[in-house]
């Protein structure tokens, strides 16, 4: 009778009478939400069978059918298919893949795609969008089973690792950064080398023989994690690391001995102390609260700025990715950096990028030091640098268009730890869509559909009338970030940028270095100039993506935003004075230099 039963359900497995399971079908509604999707891939990729209490009445089973199959449960009405939330990612298995990004985020995509292609990835996992979304719905509270998935996939990783998170003798050290469908570069938090306290630091030292590693990253740690999780402003850790090298004469954060990286730890524990915060030791709460971070910057001004200014709608909210740390900042033979594939600013076939020896990533991107030219990497890690280029090419013909790439190279050997569509110039995205056609990776009606609207409004932006004419009044010379001629006032804060632009000026926006607080004022700016930073820090990244010139890491700048003025080569820039940008060539001129818009018959 009961097997007559279970033949009449639809989609359920006949089973002999006593067995105790039934088999759900996968999920395969068409418009199904994300949830849905990681059910049934869920049910697809692992073919699980759920369990069931005993089959006993007639009734309550007909009486529950109908909510079994469209929820794809089990017959046991209180056993339901729960959620999957984490996805995790590594050697062994990698369980999601480049089409899941509404889910998973693109960053958490791109890393279980290219550890599926063989690249070498460190194993981590993602914690979904949807998981966000219900994250603030829920009053900041993660929903219920997710901590477990988390320490379930940490496993994971501590498996492939050797080594576990809070072990005294062998750290398990991870990053948590964010990871949106749609690439939002800097407008949401991360935190590196989470699992360290006093005793993980020791550990660690031991276990790498290196003192002043393990100590470098406790400093970093500590200033990333009090600044993202615990609202610490972070200046006041540059403060005293500032200080320090004073102290011991030293104007390069590497040449701080370990002894000096112990003290500099006593004093950003001492900062916490002074704003009545509490450093948490217990590396598990470091991750629970640095996941809740992560996911609250979805919700942060910058963030949402950005979205508005770049019309990103209808998403769930940020993916979190736990990974296992890569460390640049073992000595000479490790090292950071960001490449892309082809020259965002033009489009030309060639590797554009920059790196730092002896640093972690945030370095790089945030725009703190200036880096160093990525074609460089041949001469100082040459076999590093070989890997780079062939995974380049790799990746580049594997999804299609030019790759925005972040690496770390770890006592010699790479790891790949992003891959995204590159953001670039309008200029850059005509030539790489014409050129991938006739590379024969793209067809035609693809290539058309790559040049968006808004790279074909930055064709018309302004160029300089007469580059020769304006030769006396270069004052200095800075990396061309992202090209075009600007011209406007000076001005030394994002929020008076936004001030005077809403009053009808023209600004220039200067910075010693940005952060993605300033966004709302690089929106609101002819043009960016910074003293620090490369090609590829964040500040370029995004000004590329609005068609905005900006020039980065000008060695003989020197800006006071206190006194709202820069110095550069005896010559004095004040609030409010006109100067011009030639982001194409990363000329800085005094004055207001005549400009023309670019008609379409010129391009």
């Amino acid at each position: 009778m009961q097997k007559q039963v279970l033949r009449s359900l639809p989609g359920c497995v006949s089973i002999p009478i006593g067995a105790g399971k039934v088999v759900a079908p996968p999920l395969r509604v068409q418009g199904r939400t994300c949830r849905q999707t990681a059910a049934a891939r869920s049910a697809d990729q692992q073919q699980r069978a759920l369990p069931v209490g005993p089959l006993a009445k007639h009734g309550q089973l007909k009486q529950n059918a109908s909510r079994i199959v469209s929820s794809a449960a089990t017959v046991d009405s209180a056993t339901v298919v729960k959620t999957q939330r984490v996805y995790t990612f590594g050697k062994t298995m990698s369980q999601g893949d480049a089409s899941m990004k509404q889910l998973l985020g693109g960053k958490g995509a791109n890393l279980a795609e290219m550890s599926r292609i063989g690249l070498s990835v460190p194993p981590g996992l993602t914690i979904t969008t949807d998981t966000c979304a219900d994250f603030h719905t829920n009053g900041r509270k993660l929903p219920d089973g997710c901590w477990e998935e988390v320490l379930q996939g940490l496993r994971t990783v501590e498996n492939e690792m050797g080594c576990k998170l809070g072990d005294a003798k062998a750290p398990l050290l991870l990053s948590v950064r964010s990871g949106a469908a749609v690439s939002m570069p800097g407008m949401m938090d991360t935190v590196l080398n989470l699992g360290l306290n006093d005793t993980c630091a020791a550990g660690l030292a031991a276990r790498a023989g290196d003192e002043r590693f393990a100590y470098d990253a406790y400093r970093r740690f500590l200033d990333m994690y009090g600044d993202v999780v615990m609202g610490i402003p972070h200046h006041l850790f540059e403060d005293q690391l500032e200080h320090l090298k004073a102290e011991r004469r030293v104007t390069e954060d590497t040449a701080l001995t370990a002894a000096d990286l112990k003290v500099l730890v006593g004093r950003y524990k001492e900062v916490y102390k002074q704003l009545g915060k509490v450093f948490p030791e217990d590396p598990y709460e470091q991750l629970r609260l640095a996941i809740y971070a992560v996911f609250d910057s979805w919700q942060s001004e910058r963030a949402n700025v950005y979205r508005s200014v770049n019309g990103i709608t209808g998403l769930a909210g940020t993916a979190v990715n736990v990974q296992a740390m890569a460390f640049g900042n073992m000595g000479p033979t490790s090292g950071t950096g960001v490449c892309f594939t082809r020259n965002p600013s033009t489009g030309e076939r060639k590797l554009y990028g920059e790196y730092l020896i002896n640093a972690q990533g945030e370095d790089v991107v945030a725009g703190i030091r200036t880096p160093e030219p990525i074609e460089t990497l041949a001469r100082t890690l040459p076999g590093a640098y070989q890997q780079l280029l062939d995974n380049c090419a790799l990746l580049e013909k594997h999804y299609k268009d030019m790759q925005d790439i972040e690496f770390t190279v770890q006592e010699g050997k790479l790891f790949m730890l992003q891959c995204r569509s590159g953001k670039r110039t309008g200029a850059a995205a005509v030539r790489i869509a014409v050129e991938l056609v006739d590379e024969g990776l793209v067809e035609p009606d693809v290539a058309i559909m790559m040049v968006e609207p808004g790279h074909l409004d930055q064709l018309l932006h302004p160029q300089f009338a007469d580059e020769e004419a304006y030769k006396k009044d270069v004052v200095g010379k800075g990396l061309p970030a992202s090209p075009g001629a600007a011209v406007g006032q000076a001005v030394f804060s994002a929020e008076d940028a936004e001030a005077w632009r809403s009053s009808g000026l023209p600004v220039v926006l200067v910075r010693r270095e940005t952060s993605p607080e300033d966004v709302k004022g690089m929106y609101s700016a002819e043009g960016v100039l910074c003293q620090l930073g490369g090609m590829t820090s964040h500040a370029a990244v995004v000004a590329r993506g609005w068609g905005k010139p900006c020039i980065t890491g000008c060695p003989d700048l020197q800006v006071d935003e206190h006194n709202k003025l820069a110095r550069i080569n005896g010559v004095e820039i004040r609030q409010g004075d006109f100067i011009s940008l030639n982001g194409s060539t990363g000329e800085i001129i005094c004055g207001k230099q005549r400009w023309r818009r670019r008609s379409w018959l010129a391009i």
